[in-house]
């Protein structure tokens, strides 16, 4: 009898220290699990610590620490890499302008020289192909510029529907070209916005250009009370998948072949550096792109 609960008291101690032993590792295995979150999110060279004294999560915390300075080491070769990058992608874009810049004015005086008809031809082709070029320099150039600012812009309060009359008039004459007639609705409520005006104009431009390239001949240019901004019209030349791409770097899709591919892109880094959000959907065969400032 007296040995049946001796082993009673034993077995219940024994369960009181495991319990115990399982609730410390508990603790630091939460220890570690908070302290790696902490670690990714703060930009601080200190290391997880915990409470437990315990070998085995000793060694854990040791083996994490580890991976977490890899990771830090990763990520600072990653930021001043990306850095150096752009920083060169800006500079050679720079200094590609000049000379493609001087081979456009000669071409243009070139043109106007009477010369035979196979080589004006020839010019011709030559002067379109330096006009794109010296496009997708500019547009390159601008597109580094505007990441390494990262954000950091001069910002005021604007009032974002005579931002966008602005922009809708100056490219009025471009769309009457192409047969197309906006159709405009603009709220009467005054919309406010703390933004640069500069980058709101460029946002709004790069979308008026797009669909001049892409509709079917209308146009609908929507600012609601909300201060939502949405430009829609009809491209059957367009489908879910491309539309999809949009905003990538560089993309381009059939119809717009002589597009540099940084215009949405541009768009899409402006919005999003001033903490709005810009989509794309395309249903029934109408490209409707949508900005909440």
């Amino acid at each position: 009898m007296y040995y049946l609960v001796g082993l009673c008291i034993l077995f219940f101690i024994i369960t009181i220290i495991l319990a115990v032993k399982i609730c410390f590792l508990k603790r630091a295995a939460k220890e570690i699990s908070e302290g790696f979150a902490e670690k990714l999110n703060t930009d601080t060279n200190t290391l997880i610590d915990i409470s437990s004294s315990d070998r085995e999560m000793r060694l854990l915390a040791d083996s994490v620490n580890k991976q977490l300075m890899i990771l830090r080491r990763e990520h600072h070769r990653y930021i001043q890499g990306d850095k150096e990058l752009k920083a060169a992608v800006t500079n050679i874009s720079h200094d590609l302008r000049t000379p493609l810049t001087a081979i456009c004015g000669y071409l243009d005086v070139m043109k106007r020289m009477e010369l035979p008809e196979k080589i004006e031809q020839y010019l011709s082709i030559i002067a379109d192909r330096a006009e794109l070029m010296k496009q997708l320099t500019e547009e390159l150039f601008g597109y580094s510029v505007i990441l390494l600012a990262d954000g950091n812009s001069e910002r005021q309060e604007l009032c974002v529907n005579q931002v966008l009359e602005d922009s809708i008039m100056g490219y009025y004459a471009a769309m009457t070209e192409k047969g197309i007639t906006p159709n405009v609705r603009i709220t009467e409520r005054k919309i406010v916005k703390t933004l640069n005006r500069a980058e709101l104009s460029r946002v709004f431009s790069n979308l008026l250009n797009n669909a001049i390239k892409y509709s079917d001949g209308d146009l609908e240019i929507t600012l609601s009370d909300d201060g939502t901004v949405t430009f829609a019209n009809t491209a059957r030349n367009l489908d879910p998948v491309q539309v999809e791409r949009l905003f990538d770097r560089f993309y381009t899709v059939e119809a717009a072949r002589n597009s540099t591919g940084l215009g949405l892109s541009i768009a899409k880094t402006l919005v999003e550096q001033s903490g709005g959000r810009i989509t794309a959907e395309y249903s029934a065969n109408r490209l409707v792109i949508t900005i909440v400032l």
